[in-house]
């Protein structure tokens, strides 16, 4: 049986690696989801372990973030952000730098992958109707959605299942995560800025593009939600899940918005990749295998359990099979606090080394072409790569250093 269990972690994790398999129409999700299905059919796991297996908590705090933050976008609040950022004076590179803080204040507490979604439309109307070149305004877009989802526990779905499986506070996690976030924002932003190098304008047909109408009171109604969300994490009086599950129930019970409405922005495909690698990994960690790989990288030099390896081993597997599946295979190893912020740093600012390195890349570029401006992975690299290097040189220095406070002297 162990020899089955190693065929379908090795078939899923290759699946993760190539985004799906060869000659069938299966995405990552679909992958993992028949990974399970694979192993319930073999007789590796039953119905009932399967079940256990999958985090609750995690998925159900996925599940209501996900609905707090689609309040938000059929409220049309990215749209009005995205606007009023379009109203400023000053420079091109002013404005970029006000979507980059926009983006990832946004992506800080609501889903970065929604944030993308509403505002590239509305980023690429605005840059056409002031003969601005949108390139560099979605690659901000894009790197800010990621370094800014950084900065708490849930401003992504890896940091969210850290968070769950580590119970580290909240508050403390975000006064760890600032400083390099702060500064991978202001790398992000110079990067882009000496790239462009002053050629900011191009002239284009100006666009009108449909988008959701500004809705205070649905909007005023997200932000309630959030605060009641943000004040139950930090003081901890409430189960994250739960705060999150009721939060959302609160905001499905409107007389205006219908819940397909709700439902139809939820990330579904996510939750069954959760869902399926969930029970591929109860699978291989039932069966002894993960702790000989991990015992196996621990042979070759590749400690896990030492930050600086740790760190090294997450960015590397995250650009190989994607940050969610590279988290999933490294926490169990060491669920401390400082592992915790390691995994949640690294797996993140990771995500911008390629166009394919995070889906909110994947989904500035989709939203982006339709309407004519096309982000290729040469453009993305030209940026995507010198913005992951410097945010995690900042990030590992500052880690170094928090490492070297907290030991003390000797």
């Amino acid at each position: 049986m162990g020899e089955f269990v190693l065929a379908v972690f090795v078939v899923v994790y290759v699946g993760m690696i190539l985004g799906g398999l060869p000659g069938l129409a299966l995405d990552r999700s679909g992958v993992a989801l028949l990974g399970a299905i694979a192993l319930l059919a073999g007789g590796a796991v039953t119905t009932a372990e399967a079940w256990a297996a999958v985090d609750v908590p995690t998925v159900a705090l996925l599940f209501g973030l996900m609905v707090v933050s689609a309040q938000f976008r059929l409220g049309g609040f990215y749209t009005f952000v995205t606007k009023k950022l379009a109203q400023a004076d000053g420079s091109p590179a002013r404005l970029l730098f006000l979507v980059i803080l926009a983006a990832a204040v946004l992506s800080a507490f609501l889903a970065n992958d929604i944030v993308c979604l509403a505002m590239t439309p509305v980023l690429v109307e605005i840059c056409r109707g002031r003969d601005l070149d949108p390139m560099p305004f979605l690659l901000g877009l894009a790197c800010a959605a990621n370094i800014g989802s950084a900065a708490t526990l849930i401003g992504n779905p890896q940091n969210m299942l850290i968070g769950q499986v580590s119970g580290i506070p909240f508050a403390w996690y975000c006064l760890e995560a600032a400083p390099p976030v702060a500064a991978g924002l202001l790398a992000a932003w110079g990067v882009i800025v000496f790239v462009q190098r002053g050629r900011w304008r191009m002239e284009a047909p100006v666009l009108r593009i449909p988008a959701p109408n500004f809705s205070l009171w649905q909007s005023g109604k997200g932000l309630a939600a959030l605060t009641v969300l943000i004040v139950a994490f930090v003081t901890g009086w409430w189960p994250r899940e739960v705060a999150a599950l009721c939060c959302a129930g609160a905001l499905l019970t409107s007389r205006r918005l219908t819940s397909a409405r709700f439902f139809s922005l939820v990330d579904w495909p996510l939750l069954l990749l959760f869902i399926g690698l969930f029970v591929v990994n109860h699978a291989v960690a039932s069966s002894g295998l993960l702790d000989r790989v991990h015992g196996l990288m621990a042979d070759f030099g590749a400690d896990v359990k030492n930050g600086a390896w740790l760190f090294a081993v997450t960015v590397v597997l995250s650009n190989i099979v994607s940050n969610v599946p590279a988290v999933m295979l490294l926490l169990p190893a060491d669920a401390s606090p400082r592992s915790a912020v390691v995994l949640a740093l690294a797996s993140t600012l990771a995500g911008n080394m390629f166009l394919l390195g995070s889906i909110a890349n994947l989904i500035v570029a989709d939203q982006a072409a339709r309407f004519g401006v096309f982000v290729t992975w040469r453009t993305h690299l030209r940026v995507g790569v010198p913005v992951t290097l410097l945010t995690l040189i900042l990030a590992g220095i500052w880690l170094f250093w928090r490492w070297s406070a907290l030991a003390g002297p000797g």
